[in-house]
Order: structure tokens, then sequence, then C-alpha cells
């Protein structure tokens, strides 16, 4: 630590400038994309649902019981759809929220830990980090959950540092058990669970056995389970169902079991870390190489060994799991982030340049492998939305060689390009925002593809059918769970065949559902106004066994059709599964 400068040279007003313009690249371009299937749709319906209903201890998804999750992001995403109006941006502002603040917790973490400077490279590591930028940037639970795990982490870091106050060391602990409360409101046991075995681990390790002194066991449990129980009572209360499904199944057999048929490798996030800090592999090794070598503090704790043994931890929980994806391991990288922060420093201008110079190469051969984007396609992603998307990922190369090329101008003349920004911290800088918008630009191209699969462009046709409908018309999902159509259409569909990921919820509230197609075509025969979504496919096979259909809209993945309405309505009509109250409250445009 003695080796890196003890002050920034950054002056307050660049600092705030600098933020500035982070947090315009962070927002702005929350609603350029629609909302993907299948966790963006599905976490914007839930919200949309609850705010809709009322409801706000049991979390339903298309209508159906939902118990896989917690209910806080569900809840902030609706608190957002009452201030702001439902819509794309709304839906991923509070995730989006979660890593801007991770990224100031790091650079404030980092500045009181090691030193100002290694404080602003561990922001700048971490925002411009694809997976943290990207991730940042969707709305899944993985980003919340990775901000209290942040919290978790720093608080302790923070309330551990030698000559505090007993009242700032309290302080921070209890914004510790606080956090830990809040990251099991947002994903479950694993908020609880994995911070609890990173402290057990370290105190094994470095036996430093005086730092549960320091925890505030009692007064922080009395916070925890404030926080924490208070829904968890109320919702088995409300739902006798609840306690085995979540605790046992989602907790549990998730973990230990393949039922959730979201396998991978042991190596599975090898790949998801590479490329995820891509922009710093050149130094990575050597950051955890002087992360080991780092001494400990006068009173015994050692804060590197801590992120150590997170980051270590946390990768082979979920490494050695039965469920994996990508965003599993995100929690991990504030930790890596502070590490490497750390370490930049101490690059030195030689072997910095060396480091940019990779990089044009890698972007290079990145824009030649992009060439390949012109000749793939099917039909359901046909080859234009390709070409379209290859433009966006050539406009993010070009932005960021040019700026890579600016990093390394300032390296060579020894000066600084940024009003208020001095040597390295200005390449870094520099560095990092070419990884940053390449990020953004291509982000945001992706819509090429995403404006087809969230079903968003056939929406309005369908919200004008049932406009003229009464409120009370069925919406079918015919062998189908659309999970990006109802909240665009604001109206959820009665599933029929296929449970897909509501068996639990179909389980307990069986009148809901339809089982089979056959069982579907008299009830919809009967019905005097209906609508439903089914495959293309399906729709060919239901249209030549001549189900009575109008076709409302259509797309490559998806045919919303209409039961034409009869002169006189039936005599009698047969009992529909039953419907959450619907609104119209639908996206905004």
């Amino acid at each position: 630590m003695n080796d890196t400068p003890s002050r920034l040279p950054l002056n307050r007003t660049a600092l705030v400038l600098l933020v500035v313009a982070l947090a315009v690249v962070w927002f702005v371009p929350l609603g350029w994309r629609h909302l993907i299937p299948s966790d963006e749709g599905r976490y914007a319906e839930m919200a949309r649902e609850m705010f809709v209903t009322g409801d706000w201890i049991t979390p339903r998804y298309n209508g159906y019981k939902y118990f896989e999750k917690p209910p806080l992001q569900t809840w902030l995403n609706a608190l957002t759809f009452a201030w702001f109006g439902i819509g794309e941006w709304q839906a991923r502002l509070y995730t989006a929220v979660a890593s801007f603040a991770g990224v100031l917790l790091v650079g404030y973490t980092g500045a009181r830990l090691f030193t100002p400077l290694a404080g602003f490279l561990a922001a700048v590591v971490l925002a411009c980090s694809p997976y943290w930028n990207l991730m940042g940037h969707f709305n899944t639970l993985d980003m919340g959950l990775s901000l209290w795990m942040a919290i978790t982490l720093c608080s302790l870091l923070l309330a551990q540092r030698p000559g505090l106050r007993p009242a700032a060391v309290r302080g921070w602990m209890w914004a510790c058990w606080a956090s830990m409360a809040l990251a099991v409101l947002s994903k479950g046991l694993v908020g609880l669970i994995l911070p609890g075995a990173v402290l057990v681990l370290y105190t094994a390790i470095a036996r430093d056995w005086a730092l549960w002194k320091r925890l505030y066991l009692a007064s922080g449990l009395v916070i925890f389970f404030a926080i924490a129980t208070p829904w968890f009572v109320l919702v088995q209360q409300r739902n006798p169902e609840f306690f085995n499904f979540f605790f046992i199944v989602q907790q549990f057999r998730r973990y230990l079991t393949p039922e959730q048929n979201r396998p991978g490798p042991f190596y599975y996030f090898v790949p998801v870390l590479l490329i995820g800090f891509l922009p710093w592999l050149s130094v990575a090794w050597q950051s955890l190489r002087h992360a080991a070598r780092m001494p400990r503090q006068p009173n015994g704790f050692a804060p590197m060994l801590v992120l150590l043994i997170w980051t270590a931890f946390i990768f082979l929980f979920f490494s050695v799991s039965h469920s994996k994806l990508l965003s599993y391991v995100l929690p991990v990288a504030p930790a890596l982030a502070l590490m490497i922060g750390a370490y930049l420093p101490l690059v030195g201008a030689d072997r910095y340049r060396r480091h940019l110079v990779g990089y044009l190469v890698f972007l290079v051969v990145a824009a030649l492998g992009a060439i390949a984007l012109f000749f793939v396609g099917d039909a359901r992603t046909p080859n234009a939305q390709y070409r379209a998307f290859a433009v966006w990922v050539y406009a993010g190369i070009a932005v960021a060689f040019a700026l890579t090329l600016a990093a390394l101008w300032l390296i060579r003349h020894g000066r600084a390009g940024l009003s208020g920004l001095s040597g390295l911290s200005a390449v870094a800088a520099t560095f990092g925002a070419a990884w940053l918008l390449l990020g953004t630009i291509a982000g945001t191209g992706h819509d090429e593809f995403g404006r087809y699969s969230s079903g968003a462009l056939l929406a309005p046709a369908v919200r004008a059918e049932f406009a003229k409908l009464p409120p009370d018309t069925p919406f079918y999902g015919v062998d189908v769970l659309d999970h990006t159509l109802p909240f665009y259409v604001g109206h959820t569909t009665i599933m029929v065949q296929r449970k897909d990921e509501l068996s639990f919820g179909i389980s307990v509230e069986p009148n809901k559902w339809i089982p089979t197609i056959d069982a579907w075509i008299p009830r919809w025969e009967a019905d005097r106004y209906a609508l439903a979504v089914m495959s293309p496919d399906n729709y060919a096979k239901l249209s030549a066994a001549g189900v009575p259909m109008r076709m409302v809209a259509r797309d490559n993945r998806r045919v919303i059709v209409e039961k034409p309405q009869s002169p006189q309505p039936p005599q009698q009509q047969p009992q529909q599964p039953s419907q959450p109250p619907q609104s119209q409250a639908a996206p905004q445009s």
C-alpha cells in the first residue's frame, strides 16, 4: 500500500462532472430497448400486476401465484410504475440505480480502505466491465441482490478499519446487517448464506477471532429479522403452501438437483468472468497476487483476504450448483473491482502501453469476427436483424478503438487529456470510457432483436381489440407462455396445455388453466369474446382443423387471434377459468 499515491489527482468539480457524465450514459438509454424474454418481461409483468391489483403480499405472474423469489424488486418496480407510469425505462430503473450505486459504493470503499486513487480506479473498473455494465441495464434480480451483497461486504470492510470510534463501527455493522436482510428479500437465503460462509471461512483461515467481537451480533440480528421477517410471516399466513415451495423446492432442491433444467459444467462461470472483465484481463492475475500479498491492518483485520475469499467462495458455490445462469456470480464483481483498482496505481506507463496496444489488436480482431453477423439467421431470427445489429456493433468498436488510441496518446505524451486528471488516472478513465461506450452502443443495438422477441410491435393492435371488448374478455396462451406480451398488452393470459414455469401456481389454483388444446377448443367456440396468442405452427394446425379464428397480428414467433363474434350469445356459457382483475394499465408509448 505504501507504493500507491495517497492523493487522487482529481478536483471536486472534475469528479462531479465525471459522475454526471457517467449518469447520463448509464440512465438515458434505459428506454431505448424493448423488454426481452424471459426475465425482463417476467419481472416487469409481476410488478404491473402488483400495481394493478394492489396485492403487495402475494406475488403473481400472469395471474398465478409466483413464489420463486421474494418480492423486494417487485415492490420497487411497482412503486416506480406508480410514480412514473408503466414503461420500459421504468421497469429497468431499479436495476440501473442499483448498478450505478454499486459503482459509487466501490469507489468510496476503495478510497477509504486503500487510497483515493485506488477507489477512483476501482469505480472505473466496475463501471466499465461488461458484466456489471450490461447486467445493470436488464431487469433481472441478480443486480439488486449484488448491490445489497456489495453493501454487506463494503460495510463490513469499512467497519473494521483501525481507529474508528465505536459509534462508527456500530453504524457500519448495522448497515451490514440491514443490507443482508434486503439481500434475503431480493433473492432468498443466499443473501445470508454467502456472506455468513465467507465470514466463517475468513476467521478460520486468518484466525482473526477478534473480529466476532466487533460484529454487533445481538443488535444486528434484531435489525436483520425486523427487516426480513414480516413479509415471510404475512405471505405464509395468506398462502399455507408458501413455506414448502419457497424454502424446500426453490432454495434447496433448486441448488442440489437438476430439476430446474439449467445445467452447466463446473467451469461454466469461467468464460462469464473472462468476458465480463475483458478490459482488465491483462492485469487481473497480478491484481489477485497483489491482493494476496497485502499486509493486515494494525488491528489484525485483512480486508484483501476477505475480498479473495468472497470471490472464490461465491464462484465455487455456484459452480457446483445444478442450476446455473450467467448472472449468478455477479456479486463477485465489486470485490474483483476493488482488488484490480488497488493494483492499477502500481502499473507503469510501459506496461500500460502494452496493455492498450493489445486491446487495439483485440478490437481489430473483433471487427473481423463481426463479419459473421452478415451470414447468419433463420426463420425465427432473419438475417436482416443480424445485419442491422452489425451496424451497432461496428459503431461501438469504432468508438472504443478511437478512445483506446486516445488513451495511448495520453501515455506517450505524458499529460492529461481531461480537466482535473493527470497521469495514468486519465488513461484509465479514457480506456474505461471506450469499453463503457462499446457496451452501451452494442447493447442498445440488441433491440434489433429485442423489438421482435418482445412482441411489443404487435401490442398496439391487440390493445385496440381489447378496447372494443368487455374488460373480462379472456386472453388465452395456447401452448405458450409469452413472457413479454402480457406486459405490453396490459392483460394476463389463461394458460392452455403448457404449464412452463407456472406449474406451482397452476397446482394451487388449477381452475385458472386449461389442461389441453382439445379441452380449450370448445371453450373458445363457446366464448362470445376472446383473444389468444399461439405459435405460428399451432395457428396453422388449428386453422386447418377449422377452429374459428380471425388473425389480429402476427410475427415470426407468435400469432394473435380473436374469436369471431357470433350474432347471438350462446344460451349457456361454460365456466371460464377465473382471471385476476384486469386493467388498461399498459406501458406508456
